[in-house]
């Protein structure tokens, strides 16, 4: 840009022609402001970590991670142990210790009480809640929705005999993943994680959400209300994005559940 301003000023001026030259100085400058915008807007936080929920493993954000890395993102999906809430933070804590820097912590469903406790961290900068349980400050999954109705699916979880809970498959085809096609909800179903029922009883001491950034994406549920999602949004004070799809938006809306991460990683650092 700044060359081909000092040519055409030389040219201008064997033409004599002096209010040109003016104009060309006051592209040249916005053409260089534009440029330092560009590069003031990229990402401030280079590193996500993924949580995922009940009834799922790493493999839940397949269609998510080539997105985000595509933008230039480092990704690490945590595989949660679904044991216990100290299991699982301490899990997730492992995975963005590695980090090189600040980091974007995303938690799916039950994963919401998880990064609500391991997102104290100081490297968090923000966290994205994905159609999530959160809770408040000493409160467990069970006094966060003791309000509202049990969501159908949740009929479709069975215990087996040491207390692991597992979805059946009506529940994965009708209530988990009913808007994804018929061969992936197959793949759904073989991989779920056994989640112990005991978790539901655990408590986040002070939630991360009272002093980090928060997103949230809501979405036309059925194994949490849809009503409860959008009033957790708004009690956190998240940016909310509504998706019309079902409780795994990772798997049937990848591309706008990027987006939404991408978001918190340019503007996280920025706050």
């Amino acid at each position: 840009m700044k060359h081909s301003a000092l040519l055409l000023r030389g040219i201008l001026r064997a033409h004599s022609v002096p209010w040109l030259i003016g104009a060309v100085a006051i592209i040249a400058v916005i053409g260089s402001s534009r440029l330092g915008g560009a590069t003031a807007a990229a990402p401030t936080v280079k590193n996500v970590v993924l949580v995922h929920g009940a009834f799922a493993d790493g493999s839940s954000w397949a269609k998510v991670i080539p997105l985000l890395e595509a933008k230039g993102l480092h990704v690490t999906a945590v595989q949660n142990p679904l044991s216990s809430l100290a299991d699982d933070v301490a899990a997730t804590k492992r995975a963005f210790a590695k980090q090189d820097g600040p980091v974007i912590l995303v938690g799916h469903s039950w994963a919401g009480m998880v990064i609500s406790e391991a997102g104290n961290d100081p490297k968090v900068a923000g966290l994205v809640y994905v159609a999530a349980i959160v809770p408040d400050e000493n409160q467990s999954a069970d006094e966060v929705l003791k309000p509202y109705s049990p969501p159908p699916g949740l009929a479709e979880a069975k215990p087996d005999a040491a207390g692991f809970l597992s979805l059946t498959r009506k529940g994965i085809d009708e209530d988990f993943v009913p808007d994804v096609p018929a061969g992936e909800r197959v793949i759904v179903y073989a991989t779920q994680g056994p989640w112990n029922s005991a978790c539901l009883g655990d408590k986040v001491s002070i939630p991360a959400w009272t002093t980090r950034p928060s997103w949230f994406i809501a979405v036309n549920d059925r194994m949490l209300f849809p009503e409860y999602e959008q009033a957790i949004a708004k009690h956190i004070h998240a940016t909310t994005t509504t998706l019309p799809t079902g409780h795994v938006p990772m798997l049937s809306k990848p591309k706008e559940v990027a987006a939404v991460i991408i978001d918190a990683a340019n503007k996280a650092g920025q706050r």
